[in-house]
């Protein structure tokens, strides 16, 4: 579940306007992030290796992304992806990459809006799906703020949350490891009620590098100030 993704980070200091049709024409999403390809990244905070991730493709709309302790690799758990025409959407969470979903993740109200989050339009439904991010990324940011519920395929327990995201547009990037690199930003903030009362659990700035992968920058101020940036990235 997603609470073990956030748990993942914060130990070490601590990783869409309905569906459309696909087009072609300018940089994708695939580009920066490289959720179809076997890659990996290691991201380093104080001088050690604060963290890594990895993603697994199932097919060619499907992939899995895990996040992790370097020495503990693999993690027991995963977020599951879907590229659905003109998006990513976030479809649940599994015990491992590759294995069945133990938790799934729907929504129940979706909205997109402009780079600050006003404007904001209703996001007509993917099956409940949540909207993640534009495969084909525009030249303006967007803001995207989701809420839902995660629950097991039996339904036997419930967690509420939101999802407020900013995307920002290609910009020239670097970290201590890496010069002359292009990014894309994700802002996100991250409500839940997962055996504690509904409150932020997390807010953080990721920097994603084209060619090269996740987690390029990592600047967390909530649940604690942590900063984290890329040091290695390969392909498996």
């Amino acid at each position: 579940m997603r609470r073990k993704l956030l748990a993942a980070f914060a130990a070490a200091a601590l990783t869409i306007a309905g569906s459309g049709t696909a087009h072609a024409a300018g940089p994708t999403y695939g580009e920066y992030s490289l959720m179809f390809e076997k890659s990996a990244g290691q991201y380093w905070a104080g001088g050690t290796a604060a963290g890594q991730w990895a993603w697994t493709p199932l097919s060619a709309t499907e992939s899995d992304i895990s996040w992790g302790d370097p020495k503990t690799w693999p993690p027991k758990s995963a977020e599951r992806f879907i590229h659905a025409g003109d998006w990513v959407l976030l479809d649940g969470y599994n015990d491992g990459a590759g294995r069945p979903l133990t938790q799934i993740q729907r929504v129940t109200s979706e909205q997109i809006g402009d780079a600050n989050c006003n404007n904001l339009q209703p996001i007509p439904s993917a099956d409940g799906r949540q909207h993640y991010v534009k495969w084909n990324i525009p030249a303006t940011g967007y803001c995207l703020d989701a809420t839902g519920t995660i629950k097991p395929p039996n339904g036997s327990t419930t967690v509420n949350f939101r999802h407020l995201q900013k995307w920002s547009p290609p910009h020239a990037c670097s970290n201590p490891y890496f010069t002359n690199q292009t990014c894309i930003t994700q802002f996100e903030q991250w409500w839940d009620d997962n055996n504690h009362p509904y409150s932020l659990q997390l807010s953080r700035t990721l920097e994603l590098a084209k060619g090269q992968g996740m987690a390029f920058t990592n600047r967390t101020t909530v649940p604690v100030n942590w900063n984290a940036d890329a040091r290695y990235y390969w392909h498996y």
